[in-house]
């Protein structure tokens, strides 16, 4: 399969105050928090790299650049995502490099002004660690012709790579995106220009990357979005079949090609690729036609049934129909010699042309599940005559065989599903042992099936060392099979920092599903792994170069950080007496009462569709395929609500509480002599400007030698045992994607469950908001007073203070839910966490924390420093010493 627009990288270019004026008001006026929001957007609307430049006449560029990143590090959903430094000023640049963590992109160098400065510059970026944008621009200016663009990055690579030891895959040209239909006829051939360039320069480096600013194709038709949207489709779908990889691109001026229409998508192309003299006055002539929204709609052929069966089969697979799909696979059958056949005929060359779609960007994950769910059924019904006649097996020689697994401990399992899901629609064979799985257990069946690839997968930060763990057996075990990472806490610098050095055959972290694909093909090609391999090996040790060269610490001690703690105005303040104390217990909720607390942005995350909802319902580009996950999953809710298919579960509970230091104590009553419980609060030790203080969630409490009694709460909710039962049902039944839907629903619903406890908690049980009326999107977006965050997340990283919480609340017992021994929660569609009522509470990260907290923290909780480092590990400022695996005396390779 064709990876293309599947790992397309989009470069949002809305932090850029060159060409975004909004951007440039907020920078130019000091509002950085709402500048931040720009960046936020552009990740929701599914930027993956963020690209900042502050290049302005009247800004001190330098100062705002150093400003706005470091306001980015402490903003997890932005800092997430890679930073591209775009500046013409190299001191900008050098100092945008020293505020980011992780890889950066700088923007960019050329050969402008010589070879010398070309190298120095290279050189002194390669010892950032940073990727690098190469304009295809040298001393006599830029490259128009296809000639000039390669000749330039030709020239650039060897220098590179020969002279300043730059490594191919941190190298991404740029060779100039010129308008085309501008009237002039020296221009008409630059969109063909760039895309043969394309070609010739990943023919000739394979190992770089290919990007460019897509909107400057279009801007002859500015003021008409529709033309515009169909030439930055049309040009993308042939640029990226030719090597494009990345870009800078506004999704919201992105349409699908085959949406495009038809009169339409025959005249941009006649302009983009050149193909008449008189394309320009063409185009022109028709386009005030498609003025207005320029969406079109795409229409199901209603004779598709009429169609000859191996065409059926492969509609059906396409658009995921499962109607008619048995009764098409029989007469199929009835055709064929041999029903194998059936499965290595229509059924394969209608999967290639789903994996062949998908990689094209022209399929989107929800209709590849549905594919899956359709390529199913027919083997389901084939898998019976198949062993009629005694084969063995009903599929085609299978491209390799993924093993996947979630780590023992860890019961979130939705992105792994989705990954095997793509993987089988690529033809990979793939064992699936499921949740909570022992290393043993992993390496045995790696070993029994004969695999080619392991995946390990996990949501909590105790995972991170179970896969440690399994890479390090892996090699006291000798095998030389691959691993791949994925999961919502891991990281490409905790692969390379603690994973990559336990095993030597090949550990890649992949960050989404669409990658997964790609990376498996280069692992499984004779020809490209070995270089592959070895690109990643050396990606990973200038991760740990740089991880080396910081200095430990975070910006202050534990004790400065304590005296800047938050606040909390305790002479004047008296918290708020509850209404109840103890515990209350909801041994069954009505999930009607719960759909309207739904918030729907992150279930179609879930299905690796970014956006916010309802916007994403209108997008141009996925917004046909997102109306239709929506109609299907409130579909399945109403069901769900309608036959009561769950039965949520819920316990809550007030407690006086008094803070200690950084500690929370929890009282048997309101005498507050005996000590019930205490919960261990990190404190935040970044270097804070102005005012800003340095949190823990105990600075919301009452302290004890404040004399003012105070509360704390806490809450478990599930949406229910059933949840699983119900799943198991779907793939028992060959359909993945009812049962992914079934496992993003209960998700959703246990998240709404958590938002109407705090509402009711809010306004009845503790009752210090007894007038608040908000609706749901006010609720979303956080405007009541008190917060909930939860053990294991930012506020709170340490998973095992759940343990505290869950004896507190009796939890097992009450409410259904258990922890694994890493502190997951069972069933995995549940909600645990704090109540606090102070009216200035917030959410914040913790983030990264010296020795002497560690070392503070051990202490306060009886933990040695190992587990203390095992449970905090993202957090650390530091990389804690691991003891090295024994060579074992005969090394026993892997079948």
């Amino acid at each position: 399969m064709s990876t293309a627009i599947s790992s397309f990288i989009n470069v949002g270019e809305r932090t850029n105050v060159t060409g975004s004026a909004r951007f440039k008001k907020l920078i130019m006026g000091g509002d950085y928090p709402t500048a931040l929001e720009v960046a936020r957007q552009q990740i929701e609307n599914g930027a993956q790299i963020i690209d900042v430049n502050m290049d302005e006449g009247l800004l001190d560029s330098k100062e705002a650049m150093v400003t706005f990143l470091n306001l980015v590090a402490a903003e997890p959903d932005i800092s997430r995502v890679p930073v591209m430094i775009d500046s013409s000023k190299w001191e900008v640049i050098e100092a945008g490099l020293k505020c980011v963590q992780g890889k950066a992109v700088v923007n960019s160098i050329s050969l402008k002004e010589g070879e010398e400065s070309f190298l120095e510059q290279a050189d002194l970026l390669r010892r950032y660690g940073a990727a690098v944008v190469v304009m295809a621009f040298d001393e006599e200016g830029q490259a128009d012709t296809a000639d000039r663009k390669f000749e330039i990055c030709k020239r650039s690579y060897d220098l590179l790579v020969e002279k300043a030891g730059f490594p191919p895959t941190d190298i991404i040209f740029d060779p100039n995106i010129f308008a085309v239909a501008t009237g002039i006829e020296e221009h008409d051939n630059y969109a063909v220009d760039f895309i043969e360039a394309t070609r010739r320069i990943k023919q000739a480096m394979p190992l770089v990357h290919i990007s460019g600013g897509v909107s400057n194709i279009s801007f002859s038709f500015r003021g008409n979005n529709p033309v515009r949207e169909a030439m930055h489709s049309a040009f993308l779908y042939h640029a990226i079949k030719a090597g494009m990889d990345m870009g800078i691109v506004n999704a919201g001026q992105i349409t699908v090609y085959d949406d495009i229409p038809e009169e339409l998508r025959e005249h941009v192309e006649d302009v983009l690729l050149n193909r008449r003299s008189d394309s320009t006055e063409r185009l022109l002539a028709i386009a005030d036609k498609y003025k207005g929204d320029g969406e079109a709609q795409k229409k199901e052929d209603p004779k598709w049934r009429e169609a000859e069966v191996n065409e059926r089969i492969r509609h059906a697979l396409v658009h995921g129909i499962t109607d008619y799909i048995v009764d098409d696979t029989e007469e199929a059958r009835q055709k064929a010699e041999r029903p194998l056949h059936v499965i290595e005929g229509p059924l394969m060359d209608g999967m290639n042309v789903v994996g062949d779609l998908f990689g094209e960007g022209k399929m989107f994950l929800p209709q590849v599940v549905k594919s899956a769910r359709v390529m199913k059924t027919a083997v389901a019904h084939l898998i019976p005559f198949m062993e009629a006649e005694q084969e063995a097996s009903g599929v085609k020689q299978a491209k390799g065989k993924i093993l996947m697994a979630t780590v023992k401990g860890d019961v979130h399992d939705i992105g792994k599903n989705i990954v095997g899901v793509v993987l089988q629609c690529n033809n990979y064979d793939v064992v699936d042992l499921g949740v909570m799985v022992p290393t043993e257990k992993i390496l045995e069946t790696a070993r029994e099936e004969k695999v080619d690839v392991i995946g390990l997968s996990g949501l909590i930060t105790p995972s991170l060392d179970r896969m440690v763990d399994v890479a390090a057996e892996l090699t006291r075990e000798g095998f030389d099979i691959p691993l791949l990472i994925g999961g919502a806490t891991t990281s490409k610098k905790h692969t390379a920092i603690k994973i990559e050095p336990e095993y030597a055959h090949g550990v890649i972290h992949v960050d989404d599903a669409s990658k997964a694909v790609g990376v498996v093909s280069n692992l499984l090609s004779k020809e490209r792994r070995g270089d592959y391999l070895k690109g990643i090996a050396e990606d990973y040790a200038r991760v740990r170069e740089g991880r080396a060269t910081e200095k430990e610490g975070t910006g202050v001690t534990i004790a400065q950080a304590r005296e800047n703690a938050f606040d909390g105005g305790w002479a004047d303040y008296a918290p708020p007496e509850p209404a109840m104390l103890g515990e209350k217990i909801f041994a069954s909720y009505d999930v009607g009462e719960l759909v309207d607390y739904i918030d729907w942005t992150p279930f179609f995350h879930a299905w690796e569709m970014k956006g916010s909802y309802p916007k994403i319902l209108d997008d141009p580009e996925k917004g046909a395929v997102a109306r239709e996950l929506n109609d299907a999953a409130q579909a399945m809710l109403n069901r769900i609500v309608d036959e009561k298919w769950f039965r949520p579960r819920a316990v809550l509970g007030l407690w006086p509480a008094n803070a200690v230091g950084d500690d929370v104590e929890i009282y048997t009553d309101e005498s507050r002599e005996q000590v019930r419980a205490r919960f261990h609060m990190l404190r935040q030790q970044s270097k804070k400007t102005g005012s800003r203080p340095n949190y823990a969630l105990s600075d919301f409490i009452a302290p004890k030698d404040s004399g003012r009694a105070d509360w704390m709460g806490g809450f478990v909710v599930s949406a229910g045992e059933e949840v699983d039962t119900i799943a198991k049902r779907y793939e028992e039944a060959n359909d993945d994607y009812s049962a992914i839907m079934v496992k993003s629903l209960a998700d959703r619903i246990a998240e709404a469950f958590a938002e109407r406890m705090h509402e009711r908690m809010r306004r009845e049980f503790w009752g210090y908001a007894a007038d608040e009326a908000l609706a749901n999107d006010a609720l979303i977006a956080e405007k009541y007073r008190g917060i909930r965050p939860a053990p294991g997340y930012p506020a709170c990283p340490d998973h095992t203070e759940k343990r505290i919480l869950f004896d507190l609340l009796g939890a097992p017992k009450a409410a259904g839910v258990t922890l694994t021994e890493s502190c997951a929660m069972w069933p995995a569609a549940a909600v645990s966490g704090f109540y606090f009522s102070h009216p200035e509470s917030r959410y914040f990260g913790v983030g990264r924390i010296g020795r002497d907290q560690v070392e503070d923290y051990a202490a306060r909780t009886g933990m040695s420093m190992a587990e203390v480092e095992t449970w905090l590990s993202p957090s650390l400022a530091y990389t804690p010493e691991r003891p090295k695996q024994a060579e074992p005396e005969k090394q026993r390779k892997s079948a």
